[in-house]
């Protein structure tokens, strides 16, 4: 740790022993922040961003503060708040999401909300995240074709691209790609590959023209063809695979073999076998089009994809990989999430992070009546899934998870620096307040009002400073305590105001925070190639793990010629499809 942060470290120890319960920034800290955030929120107003870098063949994204907005699912109707975020997000632990409720981020209509506030049918729910979008690969998208009078593209995507925003993935989605990077007003991705899949895709850009090409794959009269390299040497005479299959976690995306799923079938033939790697390239063509219906499929017959990170590892699915399908017989089995063995010592010392800690009048309390929340005790997994899980596939889904979180070095259950830190807020940026109900929008992102670091007394129009409140508090939510009444600024006359949060305690003590803390640095630039663990986001606090090699970022499975009404269109064989190819396999 350096000279500056070891020295903070000091003066935050001296600080706990006054018993502050958090501790802002220091004020030139909190000067930092607030240009930042201002640059930021500048740029985010006039639908910019920072441009992306490219660092060791990997496209990287700075990170930003982004406001999201979704109405009530059928499944959170009724549910509270904390539930449902921690039950269909993963990437951050119990304890942080309860404390970044807490700290304001979220309202519901407009209204800030809490996280045991219960979500109803029609609640419009907007959040302001800072947004760490996952580097994918610097190879560029490539325009096959751009056929000006019928209004449509042909496009070569690369692998670890996702084709529509979803999750961590916005500005590195097809979509978002296509838009800024290509210049192209409006483009309406009717089918769409795998995020680790790469190869063509037929994209329309007008409303008519999307309507036609979503009728032909929907009527099944779409020819596709695929190119894979599989593990094994695949049978010489053509396959057949009609296995149906089901989505059964939501958050994973895994897809297996199981006779309530949908009807699907796929032809195989192979190409090539290669002795040396004892892999064969093969020919896949899909007469439906089911998530992941060409990776499941194979895993079904013993050929998984060679490099599949999920249906070829033996960690998750054991020495028969999911040959044959795996045991669908319906189980109640579930556990709660545990720790990894070398992180075990510190969940002993400081608790566990996935596991809440009643809160009582401000103190921590334990009651072994409390009831936990689905996270907590594992029955989140098969919460989305439209049939009873076996224990098998509750057992293919946990080690998945573990298997996530290890590939990030297990930044959920290194979820501390937090803990010493002021609420998370993105400073001077606010959602502006939503429409009336009969004129919202379903989704989308929210519009954001930013207003300037206010030092001194001035503060936006029709907005009073509260009792006992200064006005440069107003201005800096990060140093804003629990249950005091704050305006947010830059909101107009009559707008909802920030409401009384509760008092929460920690799950360990300052102290014992701070001195997990102390391994930890903030990064000086998130751009750069990260290469330790002990690195962190100073805005947002989250633990940075390493950077991905750029060769784990694709799977050897390519979308390689689509017939249409509109024509035939074909790309190149890709470079792993080669005789003799080899590749990294640790």
């Amino acid at each position: 740790m350096s000279s500056v942060a070891g020295t903070r470290f000091r003066h935050l120890t001296r600080a706990a022993r006054r018993h502050i319960p958090t501790i802002p920034a220091s004020s030139k800290e909190q000067l930092r922040h607030h240009i930042l955030n201002l640059i930021r929120s500048t740029m985010m107003e006039n639908q910019e961003f920072f441009k992306p870098r490219d660092v060791n063949g990997l496209k990287k994204i700075p990170p930003y503060w982004y406001p999201y907005t979704t109405m009530t699912k059928q499944r959170w109707i009724g549910r509270e708040l904390l539930e449902v975020v921690s039950t269909e997000f993963r990437d951050r632990s119990m304890e942080y999401y309860r404390y970044a409720l807490e700290s304001g981020v979220t309202t519901v209509n407009g209204k800030v909300a809490h996280p045991k506030t219960i979500l109803r049918d029609g609640d419009r729910i907007e959040n302001v995240v800072h947004r760490h979008e996952p580097p994918v690969t610097s190879t560029p998208v490539k325009i096959l074709l751009h056929d000006k009078d019928r209004q449509f593209i042909v496009v070569d995507k690369p692998g670890s691209i996702p084709v529509h925003a979803s999750g961590r993935y916005f500005r590195n989605s097809l979509n978002e790609i296509l838009v800024n990077d290509f210049g192209f007003e409006k483009v309406y991705t009717v089918n769409r590959l795998d995020r680790l899949t790469s190869g063509l895709m037929i994209i329309p850009l007008n409303v008519e023209r999307a309507r036609q090409i979503t009728s032909e794959f929907t009527a099944g009269t779409v020819r596709k063809e695929y190119i894979s390299r599989v593990k094994g040497r695949f049978p010489s005479e053509k396959v057949i695979c009609e296995e149906p299959m089901l989505t059964v976690d939501r958050q994973m995306g895994l897809n297996i073999v199981h006779p309530e799923g949908k009807s699907a079938k796929t032809v195989f033939d192979i190409i090539h076998y290669d002795e040396n790697t004892d892999s064969s390239v093969v020919r896949c063509r899909p007469f439906t089009g089911r998530s992941h219906q060409i990776r499941v499929h194979l895993q079904f017959l013993g050929y998984p994809i060679a490099n599949d990170p999920v249906y070829s590892e033996l960690k998750i699915w054991g020495k028969n990989v999911g040959k044959g399908g795996i045991e669908v017989t319906p189980s109640e089995e579930r556990e709660a999430p545990a720790p990894p063995e070398h992180l075990q010592e510190m969940v002993d010392g400081q608790g566990n992070p996935e596991l809440l800690k009643p809160i009582g009048n401000g103190e921590v309390s334990i009651d072994s009546d409390t009831k936990r929340l689905p996270r907590e005790t594992g029955e989140d997994i098969g919460m989305g899934s439209p049939v009873p899980l076996s224990k098998e596939a509750v057992g293919v889904i946990t080690r998945l998870r573990n298997m996530k979180d290890e590939d990030e070095d297990w930044g959920r259950w290194r979820d501390v620096v937090f803990r010493v830190k002021g609420k998370l807020n993105p400073g001077n940026i606010v959602i502006k307040p939503p429409p009336p109900s009969n004129r919202r929008k379903r989704g989308g992102r929210a519009e954001l009002v930013s207003t300037p670091y206010q030092a001194e007394s001035t503060l936006p129009s029709g907005i009073a400073t509260p009792e006992g409140v200064t006005p440069a508090e107003v201005a800096n939510p990060q140093v804003f305590t629990h249950g005091t009444e704050i305006p947010r600024p830059g909101t107009s006359e009559g707008a909802p105001t920030l409401e009384p949060i509760p008092p929460t305690g920690p799950q360990i003590t300052l102290e014992e925070a701070m001195k997990q803390a102390a391994e930890m640095e903030p990064a000086f630039d998130t751009m750069d190639k990260i290469e330790s663990e002990h690195l962190y986001c100073p805005d947002c606090y989250l633990p940075l793990h390493s950077d991905p090699n750029p060769e784990k970022l694709y799977i050897f499975l390519h979308a390689i010629k689509y017939t249409t009404s509109l024509g035939e269109f074909s790309t190149e064989m890709p470079a792993w499809a080669a005789k003799d190819w080899t590749w990294d396999r640790s």
